[in-house]
This record gives structure tokens, C-alpha cells and sequence, in this order.
């Protein structure tokens, strides 16, 4: 047998050619996942872009300069939360049923208090009726606001700015406040309808005529605009002031929280995006929450706190003996429940009870 090398046949050409075919996949298969990666990166930052760009930013800090409470190393943290009936827009100003009512008011308001640690909160609900020393503010225009006493809470939001609510509750709580988040009637029904609604135990029948809102007493699941109408009833319930509808708005707030904590939202890409849509759409906030980086991370350094454990808190008040359809803060019970959230202290039962109840 001859020891010369033959050329190489057919099918060994066809073998010696693989590796140049294998190559050419494995370059077009890594194109393509490089294409892929840009697209979703791309698809990514429009998405992160289009959710940062809804949220409205309110500079407190520039707006009520060096005037402002102490800041002391074991407060926790403070948010003051407002829900507003602004009826600009015309989703916003039908479901407010505002009519030719105009401007906005703070319709819900809420100091929630975290503790060192975030393992669990405090909501303390002001009343709107309540009347309060509005302190000398400054618009968004620049224009200088004199202070003025015996104002009800809620109009501040009206003739001021949201800036000057926050120092108005600085100036009657000595609380620092941290943060602030303010969202609309429209937000609200979105960001219920977003989760796939709220299930609440309604306390008793509730027959509003004026909201429309009709609900037997015990476990309902409440739509956006459902939700909204609960929140916001007052002839339905207790003695159809704005006091008897703060428990629910109370007990709204905790199932609402509870609702998103057991969907594990933040675990699911897809509910997230549609909530946080939903929610930084309708968003004004301080400027140090203002983007979706900041928010998400203060979400997730609240993550410890467990709904069930958060205690709600109206702000002991006492009927006005010149018009008893206005409240005025409790002594000394409101000093004392301001004190132990301004030193991050337990609050005592007694500056929990509040001498009108709104029942």
C-alpha cells in the first residue's frame, strides 16, 4: 500500500468545513443577542425615562429655607401624604363631581411617622375642617403670603401651595417633615384599578347619595372609583362630617398596602410597570423623591414595614365653640402625640383619644 497522503474526499472536505460554519453561527448567534440586549436596554431606558418623567417635583426645601423644625438624629423619617381634590383635568374634575368648582384642596392629609429601624409606622390623619394659624408663606410665583390665624386646614393647599402645607403642619406639630407625596383623584382610581381593586371590611351600610356610593357593611371588593368614593364619603357615614371619614380613609390606606404586599407587586415586571405608571403618573412629590431611582429606593427601604402592624391616629380635636362646624387641635393631647413622634418615642393612650369623634 502505497505511504503517500491522498487528498482529502468529499466527505472530508465536508468535515474539515464545520469549524467555518460553526464559527459563522456562533458570530450571528452573538449578534443577535447583542441586538436583542440593545433593544431591551433601549426599551428599558424609554420605559425608566417615561415613568421618571411623570413625576411632578415640589422644591420644599428652597421654599421654606432655614425656617424649619430640628431635625433630630433619632426622629425616623415623616412624609406628609395629601391626597388632592383638584379638579384640573377632565377625568380628575368628573370624578370629583366638582362641577364648576374650581382650584384644589388637600381633601385627605396624613403624617405618617417611620421610626429608626422601618419596622413599622404611624399615620396621623389631620382634619381637613380643622382650623389652624396658616404661617407667612411663599408662592411657586414668588409672591409673599401674610400669615393668618383661625384658617381651615384644608384651604391652605387652595390659596398657598402645597409648600405652605408643609410648614403649616411643621408650625403646629414641631415635626420635621421629610418627604412629601400628594396624589390626585384620577391617580387613585388608576392606581386601584391598576392592582385589580381593594378588598375592605365595611364597618356598616353605606346610602350616599351626594358620591352616588351604596355598600352593605362586610368584606367588599372596591373598584377605582368605588375606592375613591369610600375614601371620600362623608354624608354616608357617622355624623356627615370630615371627621367620620377618616377611619375609613384609615382603614383604606392599610388595606391598600396590605393589597400590594400580598401580590408581591414588586416580584411581578409586568403589574409593576403597570402600577408604577399608574401611581408616578398622578405623583407630585419633594424633590428628593422626584424620580423613579429615589422612589424605588425609598420602597425598598420600607419594605420592613408590615401594613398589619401600622397604627392609625386622627389628631385629637375638640368642636370650635364659636363654630361648631369646625374642629380645633386637642390640648394636651395633640402636644403630647406631636412630642412622641418628634422624639421617635412611644405615644401615650391618652393623646390617642380624641373629644370629638365625628360619630
Amino acid at each position: 500500500m502505497s505511504n503517500d497522503v491522498m487528498p482529502p474526499g468529499p466527505r472530508a472536505s465536508r468535515r474539515l468545513a464545520k469549524p467555518r460554519k460553526s464559527r459563522r453561527g456562533l458570530k450571528i448567534t452573538l449578534s443577535v443577542l447583542l441586538v436583542l440586549l440593545l433593544a431591551a436596554g433601549g426599551t428599558a431606558y424609554w420605559l425608566y425615562s417615561r415613568l421618571d418623567g411623570n413625576i411632578k417635583a415640589v422644591d420644599i426645601d428652597k421654599a421654606l429655607g432655614e425656617d424649619r423644625p430640628e431635625k433630630l438624629p433619632t426622629s425616623g423619617q415623616n412624609l406628609l401624604v395629601l391626597g388632592s381634590d383638584s379638579r384640573a383635568g377632565a377625568e380628575n374634575k368628573e370624578l370629583g363631581g366638582g362641577g364648576s368648582v374650581s382650584g384644589a384642596r388637600s381633601d385627605t392629609a396624613m403624617v405618617v411617622h417611620i421610626p429608626e429601624g422601618r419596622s413599622k409606622a404611624v399615620a396621623v390623619s389631620i382634619p381637613r375642617d380643622t382650623l389652624v394659624t396658616r404661617p407667612e408663606c411663599v408662592k411657586d410665583d414668588g409672591s409673599e403670603v401674610a400669615g393668618k390665624e383661625r384658617v381651615m386646614f384644608n384651604s391652605v393647599y387652595a390659596q398657598v401651595g402645597p409648600a405652605c402645607v408643609v410648614k403649616t403642619v411643621e408650625k403646629m406639630s414641631g415635626v420635621r417633615i421629610d418627604h412629601y407625596l400628594e396624589i390626585n383623584f384620577a391617580g387613585f382610581k388608576d392606581l386601584v384599578d391598576a392592582i385589580g381593586g381593594v378588598t375592605v371590611d365595611v364597618p356598616q351600610d353605606i346610602d350616599d347619595e351626594a358620591s352616588g356610593l351604596h355598600l352593605t357593611a362586610g368584606p367588599q371588593k372596591l373598584n377605582g372609583t368605588e375606592s375613591l368614593a369610600y375614601v371620600r364619603t362623608r354624608h354616608g357615614i357617622g355624623d356627615g362630617s370630615d371627621l367620620g371619614r377618616i377611619g375609613l380613609q384609615q382603614q383604606f390606606l392599610l388595606a391598600l398596602l396590605s393589597e400590594v404586599k400580598s401580590q408581591d407587586l414588586l416580584g411581578s415586571p409586568a403589574s409593576s410597570y403597570k402600577i408604577a405608571n399608574s401611581a408616578t403618573k398622578a405623583l407630585t412629590t419633594d424633590s428628593g423623591l422626584a424620580s423613579l431611582t429615589s422612589l424605588a429606593e425609598f420602597a425598598r427601604s420600607m419594605n420592613g414595614v408590615d401594613p398589619a402592624s401600622m397604627e392609625t391616629i386622627m389628631l385629637p380635636v375638640k368642636y370650635d365653640t364659636i363654630d361648631d362646624n369646625r374642629v380645633i387641635s386637642a390640648e394636651p393631647q395633640a402636644g403630647q402625640l406631636w412630642k412622641a413622634i418628634r422624639e421617635d418615642a412611644t405615644i401615650p393612650e391618652e393623646a390617642k383619644k380624641s373629644p370629638a369623634t365625628g360619630g
